[in-house]
């Protein structure tokens, strides 16, 4: 395992204009390069189930699509898309757990958003173009940094300074007017110490559904210093996007009507002839701007020390067109127009965010021939303003100002842990694993909520001050039996605090208790030349799982509670076959069983709160987009320069709802994906290659996200339930061709 390192100064440099260092020196960096450690990655050792993705393994199937499309075919990994084709606004979900609950870092460093805990990779486009290599930790996993593990962690670590000079290019088009072009290069290493890396990037797409175009641009820069036992690097990574909205999905009613790439989001009316007019600019617009200080020394062949500094700065809004909306809730007086007093009429609001998140990290790390320990931490503060405004409404008369905020809060958030790792060997091939993180997070949010109080007759009033303090044990002991078989097995407690929404969408006196999970691993591998295998054991036992229940706030928004009792468990099953005439076979499949027990749900009659409630007792239910069946396959073959590989999942139905509504389900679906590429040598050319990827080969109707809800109504005396769903209808078959120039 690799990584860190640290200080410089800036980049941009032409590959010709430096030239390459001595080979020594060149060598003695990649050596250092080679024995820095992640402190929050899993090793050979370590009892926890993870897959590393390598850099070529990332480098093949980056064509276009977003980091969560790279990783889908790695076990218990489900991948959504809003447009519809991988680009925009796309998410991950392991083991059925969602964003919110997947920790995911950069060279340690957190890059969940504080507040909503989930990362948004519509900011991080082309990154795997900068990466070295991706981990995913399932179940608790090991002790990290940032918001808490609670059913996978994605670890990333950026590329080092490569030893030599070197310039690249890749571009792709396809489908739906979809291309991205990335430029990168880097000077190698100058005077035996010195070097520096480049990326431009450009993703932009019209996307599959209606409207759901994207265009993305970014840059990664970094350069390093480096002497024989220590390393410092300066990376700076930003993003630019422009997102219209498509996360309205569409009801099965509407894709009969309309199609199934229907966009409800923008609609502003219907004219006489049955004709939609849709608002312009009902986009998503965001900066986010990243910065990371790295320290790398190495003391001697025992010890080790990692220093991270970092810096995030985000600032963005979002315009939507909303028709007949009470004017109240915006702040705003009804007013006389054609001799009627209007309280409800269309509006444009965008509503905004302005946040700062830095910290350090650290790490000192201990290896010895019977003792491997790390003892490391964190130290970071959010601070974030959000508001809203107005800025237009129709027909209105009397003054409007756009610059005035109908509502603003501002939230802090510190975020503290300390742990210790351990890894004994009691004999020769069983080690003990050790894994100790104390937690401590100080969350506060004041101002105005964007959700207008009927009860009080003004804006919610926002004034949470919550603190936390998380216990994190972890235990387990590997066995490798011998060089072919191992066997680990494992225990981990993780506690999790509220997001953001738990608190504001909540009832207004009640606050969300925190999230608890008790992980308990078992696993076997075997590791033959040809053929490696393994299966991994899981139960996941949640105590206070936030999920909705159906049940609505003082103002009508869905309500996320705490329930005592829920749990995922089942087995991932994983092979892999490599044969010495190219032709690869790589298999795997997760079964399980992920249930809410004595699930009760809450109805309101037309779903308006403060009506009479309707509880119901289901009994134990499936958690909602949880799947019992997931069957990732791959064939590959290559000889000399071509590679060919069939990539295929099969995803069984998945409820959108905890109440197990058969109307409410995603179906179950397979889809396929066909990836063709040429690898050849040109003069002055280290290599060109030339592919395509054609998704969804067999055309599937598929949907892989949505919604559901429910509510009652009164047929005379009878109370008679109605529910409703949106569906984030996917693709058919569509291609992607690429070309990439290495010099």
């Amino acid at each position: 395992m690799r990584r860190n390192a640290m200080i410089v100064c800036l980049l941009m440099a032409t590959t010709g204009a430096f030239a390459q260092a001595p080979e020594k020196d060149s060598l003695q960096t990649v050596g250092l390069q080679e024995v820095e450690v992640i402190a929050t990655r899993a090793t050979a050792h370590t009892p926890v189930a993870y897959t590393n993705l390598s850099k070529e393994q990332l480098k093949k199937a980056n064509t276009g699509v977003d980091m969560p499309y790279l990783l889908t075919f790695t076990p218990s990994v489900l991948t959504t898309s809003d447009a519809g084709a991988g680009i925009g606004y796309t998410s991950i979900r392991v083991r059925g757990t969602d964003a919110t609950r997947i920790n995911v870092t950069t060279n340690g460093i957190p890059m969940n958003d504080a507040e909503s805990h989930s990362i948004f990779w519509v900011n991080t486009p082309d990154f795997a173009s900068s990466l070295q290599d991706v981990q995913i930790q399932r179940g608790a996993g090991t002790s990290t940094n940032g918001a808490g593990a609670f059913g996978a962690s994605i670890n990333m670590q950026t590329q080092g300074i490569s030893p030599t000079p070197y310039a690249e290019f890749s571009g792709s088009y396809g489908s739906f007017n979809t291309h991205k072009e990335t430029v990168k290069a880097g000077t190698g290493i100058i005077n035996g110490h010195w070097g520096f890396d480049a990326r431009l990037s450009n993703v932009s797409s019209d996307g599959y559904i209606d409207r759901a175009s994207v265009g993305l641009n970014a840059y990664f820069l970094q350069g390093g210093y480096y002497t024989d036992n220590t390393s410092i690097r300066l990376i700076t990574f930003a993003n630019k996007e422009r997102t219209y909205h498509a996360w309205n999905y569409a009801s099965k009613e509407e894709m009969e009507q309309y199609g199934r790439r229907y966009n409800s989001c923008g609609l502003m009316y219907e004219d006489e002839k049955g004709g939609q007019h849709f608002y312009e600019d009902q986009t998503d617009n965001y900066i986010q701007k990243h910065y990371q200080l790295l320290l790398n020394h190495r003391f001697n062949s025992q010890w080790n020390m990692n220093i991270g500094l970092h810096y995030t700065k985000g600032d963005g809004y979002y315009q939507e067109y909303k028709t007949r909306r009470t004017l109240v809730e915006y702040g705003l007086s009804p007013f006389v127009y054609d001799d009627k007093e209007v309280t409800k009429s269309d509006l444009v609001r965008k509503k905004a965010m302005d946040n700062k998140f830095g910290g350090g990290i650290f790490s000192f790390t201990y290896k010895g021939d019977r003792l491997q320990a790390t003892l490391g931490g964190a130290l970071n503060r959010y601070d974030g303003d959000h508001f809203g405004r107005v800025l237009w409404v129709k027909s209105y008369v009397g003054d409007l100002n756009p610059d005035t905020d109908y509502y603003f809060n501002n939230a802090t958030k510190n975020d503290g842990n300390i742990y210790l790792k351990a890894n004994y060997e009691l004999a020769k091939g069983v080690n003990a694993y050790m894994d100790l993180q104390y937690r401590h997070i100080c969350y506060k949010i004041d101002g105005t909520n964007d959700k207008y109080n009927w009860l009080a007759s003004e804006m919610q009033r926002l004034d949470i001050h919550e603190n936390f303090g998380f216990f994190n044990p972890k235990a387990g002991l590997s066995w490798q039996i011998n060089p072919h078989h191992r066997l680990f097995v494992s225990f981990s407690e993780a506690q999790k605090e509220p997001t953001r929404n738990n608190y504001t969408d909540g009832r207004f006196d009640e606050h969300p208790k925190p999230e608890r999970l008790l992980d308990y691993e078992l696993g076997y591998t075997f590791a033959g030349k040809t053929f490696q295998a393994g299966a991994n054991l899981y139960y996941m036992d949640y105590k206070d799982q936030l999920v909705l229940t159906g049940e609505l706030n003082e103002i009508g928004e869905a309500v996320a509670s705490n329930v005592p009792d829920s749990y995922r468990m089942g087995v991932e099953l994983m092979a892999n076959l490599r044969l010495p005439c190219g032709f690869t076979w790589n298999i795997n499949a997760t079964l399980s069983k992920n249930r809410v027990k004595n699930f009760t749900e809450t109805l309101f009659e037309n779903e308006e709160a403060g009506t009479e409630a309707w509880v119901i007792n289901h009994g134990n239910t499936p958690l909602s987009f949880s799947p019992d069946f997931i069957l990732n396959n791959r064939f590959g073959y290559t000889y000399k320069g071509f590679e060919a590989s069939l990539q295929s999942q099969y995803v069984s139905k998945q409820y959108m709802s905890n109440a197990k509504q058969e109307e409410c389900t995603l179906d179950a679906y397979f889809v396929s994906n066909l990836a063709l590429a040429y690898t050849f040598k040109l003069p002055k050319v280290k290599s060109m290659t030339v592919g395509c990827t054609l998704y969804n080969l067999f055309n599937e109707k598929y949907e892989n996200n949505g919604y559901a809800g429910s509510g009652y109504y009164y047929d005379g005396d009878r109370k008679v339930r109605y529910n409703y769903a949106g569906y984030a209808a996917q693709a058919g078959t569509h291609l992607l061709a690429h070309v990439s120039i290495n010099f």
